[in-house]
């Protein structure tokens, strides 16, 4: 088909420019700039934080969190103006296998503890993934009534790659709420694992979270994490899933029986609740208050703290230790071509990991 616009007697045609576009931009909007956040002096931290200010709290967490040193040795400051303020707080870790209803069973449980007064703080880990080191850190949307409640401070931490997924920084956080005026801590671990041990370090009462009716029920009977529980509550009692509750129960208690007696002479209780419906809330708070009276009383709640900080001392020079080997630039160049060397074969590991402590070891002399 022939187009009209070559043909010879259309040749004098000429084409107007078009109706330039106004611009997407409403060109009367004045663009506000966001306010620089302010950084704050140690006073104006520790301040801030005993007169139970929130934001400036969290701020504070925030920079104890923050890999940079000078955040890190702002935060050093922070805590130590504001551990006179600290100690008197009660320290419950809480764990269990995913979907056993952690996040569910802390909205019931803070509530439940929240209507005797007080102030809460959630503590809740959340796991960083391994390719990308991001966290989601969605716990706080599962825990809709205690969210919004003027008493409660939910602070989801990324695990940041420590070990078992126990935020790095979670100790120093509980004495930043205990100073704030938070008198109850929760400690929400990533799942039953190894962070047990360090969250079991840092907390008085150890609450283990089961299910029922989820195939062998010994696969939830593990030593290690049986022997540091405190208190063993199998969720999800309600309905059909009653009898279930109260047959796994059964199996944990004898299970209970097999071990020795803890240090702190409490022989562990088990209980059936249901988050999901806040049935058998009570007892379990019964449960813990009656811990407290009895670990107070034979002197075991001092021990336990002393130890606690005693423990945290020797965490905190293998940090350092370890930070400050992998931050030294001649291991930094030796550990790619010792890399290498173990890859390749003309080393093995120990011989190479000797070399690097050698060389190190040289450098501080």
């Amino acid at each position: 088909m022939e187009h009209p616009e070559n043909n010879e007697e259309y040749k004098g045609l000429t084409v107007n420019a078009g109706i330039e576009q106004p611009s997407m931009i409403n060109p009367y909007l004045k663009l506000r700039k966001k306010p620089r956040r302010r950084d704050f002096t140690v006073a104006e931290y520790v301040e801030g934080i005993v007169k139970g200010n929130v934001t400036i709290l969290s701020q504070a967490v925030t920079l104890v969190e923050s890999v940079k040193p000078e955040h890190q040795a702002l935060a050093q400051e922070v805590i130590e103006k504001c551990l006179p303020y600290s100690g008197n707080s009660v320290r419950i870790g809480i764990s269990g296998v995913p979907g056993a209803g952690k996040s569910t069973s802390i909205d019931v449980f803070g509530l439940h503890v929240l209507e005797k007064g007080g102030k809460l703080a959630v503590l809740a880990i959340d796991p960083s993934s391994e390719r990308t080191k991001g966290s989601i850190l969605g716990d706080k949307t599962r825990m809709e009534k205690l969210s919004v409640h003027p008493k409660a401070f939910i602070r989801p931490s990324p695990s940041a790659g420590s070990l078992g997924g126990v935020a790095r920084k979670t100790r120093e956080t509980v004495i930043l709420c205990e100073a704030a005026g938070f008198d109850k801590i929760f400690v929400e671990t990533v799942g039953v694992g190894q962070s047990e041990t360090a969250v079991h370090s840092m907390v008085d009462f150890f609450l283990l979270i089961q299910l029922a009716g989820t195939g062998d029920e010994l696969q939830g009977i593990k030593r290690g994490i049986m022997e540091m529980a405190d208190g063993i509550v199998i969720n999800k009692a309600d309905g059909n899933n009653i009898e279930k509750a109260k047959l796994a129960a059964s199996h944990f208690r004898n299970a209970l029986h097999l071990f020795p007696t803890p240090d702190s002479g409490w022989t562990p209780k088990v209980l059936t609740y249901s988050g999901f419906y806040g049935l058998g809330v009570k007892e379990i708070w019964d449960m813990i208050d009656e811990y407290f009276v009895f670990v107070k009383k034979n002197g075991y709640f001092d021990y336990r703290r002393n130890e606690q900080a005693k423990y945290w001392m020797y965490e905190t020079i293998n940090e350092h230790l370890r930070d400050s080997f992998y931050n030294n630039p001649t291991i930094e160049t030796m550990l790619a071509a010792k890399e290498q060397d173990v890859l390749n074969g003309r080393q093995t590991s120990f011989v190479a990991a000797k070399h690097l402590l050698d060389t190190y070891y040289r450098l501080l002399k």
